[in-house]
């Protein structure tokens, strides 16, 4: 079957649609002995499609992982900086890829897959798949879940209104679980900077019909068929 490449080096496992393009502007991807090009299509059964003058493996199986991200680690595959990295945490013997992103202060549910469908699936805006964290904030807490609860304005564009509830409170901080569906860049935090609140602690507990559970800090699993098949949207 003939679909673009992009999606096909995602689909083997070779790299995300996103590195699959810069492989493909670099000119480093070949069909049929031709430098292919950004938006080019092929058949990965009836065409000789090579990666750095080497062919494509064998089509991996389709991997899905769910990691209990810990502060203190960066999400992507690699960090000029050193940082360490959630992916050195998920030795599934195989190449899978963050969806999505936690950032290095934050923790809590992070799916590693080599699916490209389904992280295309779960990122994408269009498809509003919900996102649940539990946000431990300190500051003035007296009208602090109205003014979490407003639809701002991020990166130029208005939010959706997020869900706010109260969790639990003290004198001096309080714990709400905040669902939204867009996750822009930080959204959380840059939520609770504009509602005058410092984030103690953010830890994403549930993504779509997937939840965190009792799974512990810096450890994974495998998503089970019914949680597989959830997550795309099938029964």
């Amino acid at each position: 079957m003939t679909e673009r490449l992009q999606k096909i080096l995602s689909t083997y496992g070779i790299a995300s649609r996103r590195a699959a393009e810069k492989l493909l502007r670099e000119g480093r991807i070949t069909v049929n002995g031709l430098p292919a090009v950004l938006g080019q299509s092929a058949d990965p059964e009836t065409d000789d499609i090579r990666v750095d003058g080497s062919p494509l493996p064998k089509k991996a199986e389709t991997v899905c992982i769910m990691l209990y991200k810990p502060r203190g680690y960066v999400t992507t595959l690699s960090d000029e900086l050193g940082r360490r990295t959630a992916a050195s945490l998920v030795n599934c013997g195989c190449r899978v890829y963050p969806v999505g992103r936690l950032d290095c202060a934050s923790e809590g549910l992070l799916l590693f897959t080599n699916d490209g469908d389904l992280a295309n699936r779960l990122m994408h805006p269009s498809h509003a798949v919900e996102k649940v964290y539990e946000v431990t904030v300190a500051g003035a807490l007296d009208t602090a879940q109205e003014r979490l609860a407003r639809p701002i304005v991020l990166d130029g564009r208005k939010i959706a209104p997020p869900k706010v509830v109260l969790l639990r409170q003290s004198e001096k901080k309080a714990t709400y679980e905040i669902t939204i569906h867009e996750g822009r860049n930080r959204q959380i935090r840059r939520m609770c900077e504009a509602a005058g609140l410092s984030v103690l602690r953010l830890c994403r507990v549930r993504e779509g019909s997937l939840s965190l559970g009792d799974l512990p800090v810096g450890k994974w699993r495998y998503l089970t068929k019914e949680e597989y098949k959830a997550l795309e949207g099938k029964k």
